[in-house]
């Protein structure tokens, strides 16, 4: 699973090695001109109208940016399009996010488990919005503002599967010590994300641990990486490391991962005093 241009701000530009959403807002584009002309209007009227400049219309209107929910919403309205175009809401936000983060979704969306490895970060389906932008916002060479709004919405969209519903997936996270003392974005944004684990480790389908950075074993010096345990019975693997970003199917490599999983979890603390580990750390930061 490779990378994609990214974008934001509900008016994202678009790589061109991410093809399907590529063609999804073409699409979504002719239908746009389609009814506009229909309607007798030019770009810079309809722009006009909706609130957005004629450049971005014709972004739009050539499959260059993806629209946002309020431009779509405001053009049916003033081209009289019946629903039709708010109708491909579902399509434009499942194509603006990154072709990785929508494979990524599809599988967790077929889990019953999903377990999780990380040693430098907060994992991303617990990281609060602020510590997001702070996290895309430390890469190098770096996103522009746009490619980091575009990420931090695709990553947020992805956290909605840890709800508290009879569905969800069970969770298992182990963060070694040194992800949650790292200041990312400084002391009052690394504060409000060790109250959001604090929260969320009190959810019933959820069990956050930590791996003492004065632990002697810690069998993940490899990297992080994640395991699903999907509704048929199957484990795939995922790991995603520097420009790689990688769905491990091989049984082989899948029960290498399972194995060193077990151990990291076995060196952690348990739950409950990970738990008050944490409220140590918030009360040392």
């Amino acid at each position: 699973m490779g990378m994609t241009g990214q974008g934001g701000d509900g008016m994202e530009p678009y790589g061109a090695d991410d093809e399907e959403s590529a063609a999804v807002l073409r699409t979504v584009g002719k239908i746009i001109k389609a009814f506009r002309e229909r309607k007798g209007m030019t770009q810079a009227e309809l722009g006009a109208a909706v609130g957005y400049s004629e450049e971005q219309v014709s972004s739009v209107e050539r499959g260059r940016r993806a629209p946002s929910p309020k431009f779509l919403e405001a053009a049916d309205r003033v081209l009289d399009a019946g629903g039709l175009i708010t109708g491909l809401k579902k399509d434009v936000e499942e194509a603006r996010y990154p072709k990785k983060v929508r494979d990524l979704a599809k599988w967790e969306g077929e889990a019953v488990e999903i377990c999780a490895y990380d040693n430098s970060v907060v994992n991303g389906l617990l990281q609060t919005e602020e510590y997001l932008k702070a996290v895309f916002g430390s890469r190098r060479p770096a996103f522009s503002e746009e490619e980091v709004e575009r990420l931090v919405a695709a990553r947020l969209a992805r956290q909605g599967i840890i709800g508290g519903n009879g569905m969800a997936p069970a969770f298992n996270f182990v963060h070694d010590e040194a992800a949650l003392r790292r200041p990312v974005g400084g002391r009052m944004v690394l504060r409000r994300q060790l109250e959001r684990l604090l929260e969320i480790g009190q959810m019933r389908n959820v069990e956050i641990q930590v791996l003492p950075m004065e632990s002697e074993d810690n069998a993940g010096l490899d990297g992080p990486f994640h395991l699903l345990r999907l509704k048929e019975g199957t484990t795939v693997g995922h790991s995603d490391i520097q420009l790689v970003s990688r769905l491990i199917s091989d049984r082989r490599e899948v029960q290498i991962l399972e194995l060193r999983y077990g151990i990291i979890r076995a060196q952690a603390l348990t739950p409950r005093q990970s738990l008050a580990y944490i409220e140590k750390l918030l009360g040392e930061t």
